[in-house]
C-alpha cells in the first residue's frame, strides 16, 4: 500500500511538472513573446510527456485501448498547441471522451477525432457535421462509472460473466452436450463444405452471428439469395439458432453464456433459450445493481415522481407570479409574502426555497 501511495504521488508530481510546461509553452506562443533557447525541444518533450500519461491511463484498459488509441492521441498532442481557443475547446471535447470506455460511446469518438484532424492538417475548418457530432456530446461520465465499466470491459473481453453469474453447472453441462453432438459436427462441415469460413474468421478465428438488439430490432432482416455473403450468415445463424451458439471458433462450438453487459443506454441481460432460469439462484443481483446503479443521478419513485410533477408545476406558477410582482414593483419580504400567498405557502417558508425551485427549473436563455 505504501509503495503504491509514493508511486501515485510520483506520478501526481509528474503530472503537474508536465502540465505547467505545456502551460508556459503555449501561453509564450498566445503571446507572441520571444521563445526561450530550446523551445522546441522543451514543447516536443512536453508533448511527449502528456502522450505517455494519456497512454498510461489506458494501459489497464480492455480490448488493447492503449494500443488502438496511441495513434489518435499522438497527432491529437502534435496539433492542439497550434489551435485557436474554440477548436481547441470542440477537440478537447473528444479527447476527454478518449478515455471513457468504449462501452459508453454512443458512436466511435476516436473515428470522429481522427476525421478532425486530418481536416485540420490540411488546413480546412472544422465541417457542420464534425461541430454537430462534437456540440451533442453530453458530459464524460465521471471517474466512478469508468472505473466500474471499464472493469466490467474486462470480464467481457476475457468472456467472463462470473462475477455477475452464480450457475456455471448449467452452461458446463449444455456445453459438454454440443461438443460430443455428432448431428452439430455433420452440419458445421456442411457448412464448410459450401463456404471458403476462413473468409469470415476474425484473427482469432472466430466466425459470430448477427447479434441480438434491444427490442430484437435488427438492422437488417432480408437475405438476398444471389449474395454468397447473404447466405452465409442465413445458414450460419440458422445453425447457431439449432445449437444455442453466438459463434464458433475454428472447428469449436462456442455456447451461449447467461450474460450481462452494460450499454451506453442502459443494462442489458440475456438468458440463453437453453437455460433453466432460477432468478434466486443464478445471478449475483446484488453485483449488477452497483454496476447499473453506479450511473443513476439520484434516486427514483412513485414518491419522488409525484414530488417531482408537483415542483414542476410549482415553478411554472412562481415565473408567472414573479412577473406579476415585477410589474407592480414588490421587492424584498413584501414581494416574498406575495409569491407565498399565491403559492398557498406559509408566508414564514423560507426563501431559500424560492429559490432552489427557481434554479431546479430555470429554462435556457
Amino acid at each position: 500500500m505504501a509503495r503504491r501511495k509514493a508511486a501515485q504521488k510520483a506520478n501526481r508530481r509528474r503530472f503537474e511538472s508536465v502540465t505547467f510546461a505545456c502551460r508556459r509553452v503555449l501561453l509564450d506562443s498566445a503571446l507572441g513573446l520571444p521563445q526561450m533557447p530550446g523551445y522546441a525541444r522543451l514543447h516536443r518533450r512536453a508533448m511527449t510527456n502528456a502522450l505517455e500519461l494519456d497512454l498510461e491511463k489506458l494501459k489497464a484498459r480492455a480490448f488493447d485501448r492503449a494500443e488502438w488509441a496511441d495513434p489518435a492521441l499522438r497527432r491529437y498532442h502534435a496539433v492542439v498547441p497550434n489551435l485557436n481557443d474554440v477548436v481547441g475547446q470542440r477537440l478537447r471535447v473528444l479527447y476527454n471522451w478518449m478515455f471513457v470506455p468504449p462501452t459508453l460511446w454512443p458512436f466511435n469518438v476516436q473515428d470522429v477525432l481522427e476525421d478532425c484532424l486530418a481536416a485540420l492538417d490540411k488546413g480546412k475548418h472544422l465541417n457542420s457535421r464534425h461541430r454537430l457530432l462534437i456540440d451533442l456530446l453530453p458530459e464524460p461520465p465521471d471517474k466512478t462509472i469508468c472505473e466500474a465499466v471499464a472493469d466490467h470491459e474486462r470480464h467481457v473481453q476475457k468472456g467472463s460473466y462470473e462475477n455477475l453469474v452464480k450457475t456455471q453447472a448449467k452452461y458446463s453441462q449444455n456445453e459438454l452436450a454440443i461438443k460430443t453432438e455428432p448431428e452439430l459436427r455433420r452440419q458445421w462441415a456442411r457448412i464448410k463444405t459450401a463456404f471458403n469460413v476462413k473468409a469470415y474468421q476474425d484473427h482469432k478465428g472466430v466466425i459470430r452471428r448477427i447479434m441480438s438488439v434491444e427490442r430484437n430490432l435488427r438492422p437488417s432482416f432480408s437475405v438476398n439469395v444471389r449474395r454468397r455473403e447473404d447466405v452465409f450468415q442465413a445458414a450460419f445463424d440458422a445453425f447457431c439458432l439449432r445449437w444455442n451458439l453466438y459463434g464458433m471458433q475454428n472447428d469449436e462450438p462456442l455456447l451461449l453464456k447467461l450474460a450481462v453487459n452494460i450499454t451506453p443506454y442502459g443494462t442489458m441481460i440475456h438468458i440463453p433459450a437453453y437455460w433453466s432460469f432460477d432468478p434466486k439462484r443464478d445471478i449475483q443481483w446484488d453485483a449488477i445493481t452497483r454496476i447499473h446503479r453506479v450511473r443513476v443521478p439520484g434516486r427514483q419513485g412513485d414518491a419522488l415522481a409525484e414530488g417531482f410533477a408537483e415542483r414542476m408545476r410549482n415553478a411554472e406558477k412562481l415565473r408567472e407570479f414573479d412577473k406579476q410582482a415585477a410589474r407592480i414593483g414588490l421587492k424584498g419580504p413584501k414581494k416574498h409574502s406575495f409569491l407565498c400567498e399565491k403559492l398557498g405557502w406559509d408566508p414564514r417558508t423560507d426563501p431559500k426555497r424560492l429559490r432552489m425551485l427557481r434554479a431546479e427549473f430555470r429554462k435556457p436563455v
